[in-house]
């Protein structure tokens, strides 16, 4: 059911470092219906921030504003700051997956943010999952009913849980009832729901997905790609999008057709497979000079045709190294980058020692990192640090980022294309935050496929983009007809 906006009272302020994005914020609810009271401040003048903090927080907390949104340049300290005030639960979001986790699992009724860490485009993302999301399962609303003071784990105030009206007390006191495991309940209700399916119906179920989408072969080998419609050749406008909020780079494979030259200058032009040919890479090449791309990227063994090939352009030559896997040591990495840089690279992706980082050598890690950017400074190259974030938990990408920023590298990067998975907004949003205050830029890659999914890693913070798609996506982007080519093939 469609939700009356008119009736959700938005109390909305910020610091002077807020103003701008607060106007944003502000004109995009009014827009939306919502009854917004702006607290100010109301010019980008130098002002103390605990007091537009504290005028939102009070709102929210009397009753006369049903959500507050709060911005400073951090929003740490708003999020502090309202968070003193009784019924007032602060979130402090960087991305729209940690909104929807405020909302879903923590009834978070503020929502703060920080003008230098979210842009517009981002921001705004983030306050439609803030308003649109609800908190209705039982167990969420049990424990936000924990959080009031007074209120004991696994208890209610007044025997009643709180954050919500009309909700019942649990059937067993807590001193009898064992406080389930999260994971558990939700893993138990997984097991649940899937066993309660026929597998008939399951098929059903996913091809009636597949017809509702249209079906058809998009030129993807993933089978799920059978429905998902997000290949970047089917939203090519995404490209655009990218550039448009900031991304410097793009990947994608080869392919064949014309494309505007705003958009080539941003392509890093990739063909990583095994089995690439010489005429396959003179071809990635002449497409390259064509088309003005950023880079043209391969294995070490095809650099120097590359280089060869790209002679008396700005296209570059870019190599892995230590690909895919990463496994080999920091002395035979160094070498194959002044290899590759020796026969005509100016960028360098290397993998990290991922077993190395998860098992906490975090100073073996540094040292793989530091080994090629010394080569890479020695030979005036980029250096770009991958990281594989599908293997590592949240606390490894940090403590990967920290190390490729300690040894000064020019680059984060989510994933080689290789691996169990690609790009996320959150991955994407925590490297950013990882390297922020410093040069660094972040790329994801793999398993971008879509418009809306680029446009989340750029406004999670991404600045340069790998997506597996041919030139036929910029092509399209100029709404020319694009016959099935050959974007099977995978990097």
């Amino acid at each position: 059911m469609t939700e009356n906006t008119a009736s959700r009272r938005i109390a909305l302020g910020a610091d002077h470092g807020g103003f701008e994005l607060k106007e944003k914020i502000k004109a995009h609810l009014l827009g939306q219906g919502y009854a917004v009271h702006d607290c100010g401040t109301h010019s980008t003048d130098a002002v103390d921030y605990p007091v537009f903090a504290r005028a939102v927080a009070q709102r929210v907390s009397r009753g006369e504003a049903d959500v507050g949104i709060l911005i400073d340049g951090a929003g740490i300290g708003s999020s502090m700051v309202a968070n003193k005030l009784p019924g007032v639960r602060a979130a402090l979001c960087y991305y729209t997956a940690s909104a929807n986790n405020a909302r879903e699992h923590n009834d978070a009724n503020v929502l703060t943010m920080g003008s230098g860490f979210v842009g517009p485009n981002l921001a705004l993302q983030i306050v439609d999952v803030f308003l649109t999301t609800q908190c209705t399962a039982e167990r969420h609303l049990r424990r936000v009913s924990m959080i009031e003071p007074g209120v004991e784990p696994g208890g209610q105030p007044g025997g009643q849980p709180g954050g919500q009206s009309g909700g019942q007390p649990t059937s067993e006191s807590p001193a009898t009832q064992a406080p389930a495991c999260q994971c558990q309940e939700e893993k138990m209700s997984a097991t649940q729901s899937s066993q309660s399916i026929p597998e008939q119906d399951l098929q059903r179920i996913v091809q009636r997905i597949m017809d509702l989408a249209g079906g058809g072969d998009i030129g993807c080998a993933t089978l799920a790609c059978g429905f998902c419609k997000t290949c970047a050749q089917t939203n090519p406008e995404l490209v655009r999008q990218f550039l448009e909020m900031g991304a410097d780079r793009i990947a994608h494979q080869p392919g064949a057709g014309d494309l505007p030259r705003e958009l080539a200058a941003s392509i890093d032009h990739t063909l990583l497979k095994p089995d690439a040919t010489t005429e396959q890479l003179k071809s990635l090449c002449a497409e390259a000079r064509d088309y003005g791309f950023a880079s043209v990227c391969v294995n070490p063994s095809n650099v120097k045709l590359v280089a060869s090939e790209l002679a008396g352009t700005k296209v570059k030559a870019c190599s892995v190294v230590g690909f895919p896997l990463g496994a080999t040591t920091p002395e035979i990495k160094a070498l194959e980058a002044r290899r590759a840089i020796r026969d005509g690279a100016r960028e360098i992706d290397m993998v990290i020692n991922v077993g190395a980082l998860k098992s906490g050598d975090d100073d073996l890690v540094y040292r793989d990192i530091r080994a090629v950017t010394e080569v890479c400074m020695d030979g005036r190259s980029i250096c770009k640090v991958i990281l594989e974030t599908a293997l590592l938990n949240d606390d490894e990408k940090v403590r990967a980022c920290q190390a490729a920023r300690r040894a000064r590298a020019d680059f984060v990067k989510t994933s080689t294309g290789f691996g169990p998975g690609g790009a996320t907004a959150a991955d994407v949003a925590l490297m950013s935050h990882a390297v922020s205050g410093t040069r660094m830029g972040v790329k994801a890659s793999g398993g971008i496929r879509d418009l809306e999914g680029a446009q989340e890693m750029i406004h999670a913070g991404a600045t340069r983009l790998g997506v597996s798609a041919g030139v036929k996506i910029v092509k399209q982007a100029k709404g020319m007809t694009v016959s099935e080519g050959s974007t099977k093939e995978k990097y």
